[in-house]
């Protein structure tokens, strides 16, 4: 993949799938293997749904601007929401990535990460939070124990699997384990630099300050799975 396309600025390689109601766009290689955990849900019982899929950077820094600058609640990663008065503005980024990744370096610039749930499960009034209570315990606990049962067989893993000191426990976040494996490889610190070079990011000077950490801590610090 190009520069542009492991930042989320070119989407052009990507394609399209239809699940549920709405189209996502997707790496390629992904295609048919998601289509087969999606069909596998299913005859499980389950309503495999997409809560999202690709962010471009424009996207991705939206979520980040609005976060940054207040309007957005920043929170740690037990989800408790931050006084950020007292935060300084290196404290706020790093609050931020527990949730959010700096545009640029999100996983699902790739076109091969997807938040998913099980869309039978949301009834009345319930909405879906993507918080992790609802994956171990709350409406969305069986479908998270099927989907760690049986995600590998299709060629996905969990990134964010649990907490290392960087971005928050997702349960919902499954990423094609080939493809993404080397979009990683692809997506050195070099890359990444030269991209932020090139934009305006809300904290620029201090997140290119803290680049290597939020790169070593934030980006390849994941499942080690993805990593070898």
């Amino acid at each position: 993949m190009t520069p542009t396309q492991l930042t989320g600025i070119d989407s052009s390689h990507l394609t399209s799938l239809q699940v549920g109601n709405k189209h996502f766009l997707l790496n390629p290689d992904v295609k048919q293997d998601l289509i087969k955990l999606q069909l596998a849900a299913e005859k499980a019982g389950f309503q495999f749904f997409i809560a999202s899929g690709f962010r471009s950077f424009e996207q991705q820094n939206v979520i980040w601007q609005r976060k940054m600058s207040g309007e957005l609640a920043i929170r740690d990663r037990e989800n408790n929401r931050l006084d950020t008065d007292v935060l300084s503005e290196a404290e706020k980024i790093r609050a931020i990535l527990n949730w959010s990744a700096l545009p640029g370096a999100s996983r699902h610039h790739w076109g091969t990460d997807f938040d998913v749930y099980d869309g039978s499960s949301i009834t009345g009034n319930t909405e879906l939070l993507l918080e992790p209570w609802e994956y171990e315990s709350g409406h969305q606990a069986k479908f998270s124990t099927w989907l760690k049962a049986n995600v590998e067989r299709y060629g996905f893993f969990f990134p964010y699997d649990t907490f290392r000191g960087g971005v928050a426990f997702e349960p919902w976040h499954i990423s094609h384990l080939k493809t993404s494996k080397q979009c990683l490889a692809q997506l050195t610190l070099q890359v990444l630099k030269d991209q932020l070079l090139k934009s305006e990011i809300l904290g620029h000077q201090s997140i290119t300050t803290m680049l290597d950490e939020i790169y070593n801590q934030y980006i390849i610090n994941i499942n080690p799975t993805g990593r070898q």
